[in-house]
């Protein structure tokens, strides 16, 4: 399970990197991250690292690298 939350954090990591600031909607298909639970591990991982920022605008999450 580890191997797959830092998996899932690198397909995250990339797609933030060449992307900017994405939808948690839009993050999702871009990096093919099926189940929800999978996505929100590999920020917990990435935001442990002080790697991640979070911000709601109506109603909508985003996500950026630090």
């Amino acid at each position: 399970m580890i191997e797959l939350i830092g998996t899932n954090a690198g397909l995250v990591w990339n797609a933030l990197n060449e992307g900017g600031r994405t939808s948690v909607k839009d993050l999702k298909k871009v990096t093919k991250i099926k189940a929800e639970k999978d996505l929100y591990a590999a920020f917990g991982w990435l935001a442990k690292e002080g790697k991640l920022a979070f911000e709601e605008v109506d109603g909508d999450i985003f996500v950026s690298l630090i």
